[in-house]
């Protein structure tokens, strides 16, 4: 049981309230999330498990729900210094976090600047090349599709996303991409290319969810172009846990 200042919820604004986990919500591949007393904040809960290729590969990178939660806790801290508002409220421990609750808005944001994976196969582009301009692809998240590439109109027509909120979308996802690129090359990483989720909270405000880690992220090294991220898993290369721990090392010297 835990106890922090909620000062997001107008009934309670200014009061100690208990944070403590209640039922569970949703357990996705990479995390569970659990109901608290406030109807406006849940727990999310790391694991260390792992897949890739749609599901197909699956298995355990050790310690990655402790390392995922603590990064995408310190970049969100940053980002929302630069004017991009996010669900993080307080960490609660190495694997757990209260964030603020949202409906997920249905894409997943892609940002890349180096062609790279899924770029590089689809317009024959070799991995590594420098994009001339960074780019954002939007895709459908939905399992049973396989979560397949939309343009804007389609997102608009079909009703996941108003004009309104894809240009906001947009230009938060490019404002993560500038702040991040910057101050990882400070750290000898490389931001190749990254995924974002977006999320409304109960009053309507559109802000940055889900995670920022080596699972939704590609890292470099800046001198030999390792692989800092979930590659190591995703092409069976090894070494994904000390690469996970190097991120880790370098962000936050832990």
């Amino acid at each position: 049981m835990i106890h922090i200042m909620n000062p997001e919820s107008e009934n309670l604004k200014g009061c100690l309230i208990t944070m403590e986990k209640l039922e569970q919500l949703y357990e996705g591949k990479a995390k569970k999330v659990f109901a608290t007393a406030d109807p406006d904040l849940v727990i999310v809960s790391y694991k260390d498990d792992a897949t890739a290729l749609d599901g197909k590969k699956r298995g355990t990178i050790v310690g990655k729900g402790v390392i995922n939660n603590k990064m995408s806790n310190f970049m969100m801290q940053k980002l929302e210094k630069v004017g991009v508002p996010t669900h993080f409220v307080e960490q609660l421990s190495d694997r757990e976090t209260v964030v603020k609750k949202v409906s997920i808005v249905p894409l997943e944001v892609i940002i890349r600047n180096i062609a790279a994976g899924s770029f590089s196969k689809r317009y024959g582009v070799e991995e590594g090349t420098d994009l001339k301009i960074s780019t954002i692809e939007f895709s459908y998240k939905n399992d049973d599709l396989h979560d397949p590439l939309i343009n804007d109109y389609h997102a608009i027509a079909l009703g996941l996303a108003t004009p309104e909120e894809i240009e906001q979308i947009k230009e938060y996802a490019f404002k993560v991409n500038d702040m991040m690129k910057e101050y990882l090359l400070g750290l000898g990483i490389i931001l190749v290319d990254f995924k974002l989720e977006f999320g409304k909270t109960s009053d309507g405000t559109l802000v940055l969810a889900d995670e920022i880690s080596p699972d939704t992220c590609r890292f470099w090294d800046v001198k030999t172009h390792a692989h800092l991220d979930k590659d190591l898993f995703r092409r069976d290369l090894g070494g994904a846990e000390e690469a996970y721990q190097e991120v880790m090392r370098r962000l936050m010297g832990e």
